[in-house]
């Protein structure tokens, strides 16, 4: 069944199924709730910086894309989690390659914040 709804209403509804998709990540996912809390005190500290806008945009954009990329490795999880609970070597693959994902954000994010402050203690 298509959606039927356009323009205004069609984005309101859109932003509805967000927030709903956002309360269910924090209601359900511990990882979820743990980066997003460590992504708000980084981008209070993002702010507190003395970095150009660039370096804060980094900053902030790093952070949050791991928050991002757990979101969708969350819903990974619970399609996985929905079409049956026994053993699938696909499943485990799909599970793990989300879980790489998160990984490789968290590092990438890591060698952003390191190299900023860096360059910041440097100047």
């Amino acid at each position: 069944m298509a959606n039927q709804s356009t323009g205004l209403t069609r984005i309101y509804k859109a932003a509805g199924y967000s927030v709903k998709g956002l309360r269910a990540a924090w209601q359900n996912e511990a990882a979820f709730r743990q980066e997003t809390l460590v992504a708000i005190l980084a981008i209070i500290l993002a702010f507190w910086l003395d970095v150009d806008a660039l370096a804060r945009i980094l900053l902030i954009a790093s952070v949050v894309l791991v928050v991002i990329i757990e979101v969708i490795n969350s819903a990974i999880e619970a399609v996985v989690d929905r079409i049956g609970s026994e053993f699938h070597e696909l499943s485990g693959r799909a599970k793990d390659m989300g879980s790489a994902a998160v990984l490789l954000a968290i590092l990438l994010a890591l060698f952003v914040w390191i190299t900023v402050l860096w360059q910041h203690a440097s100047l």
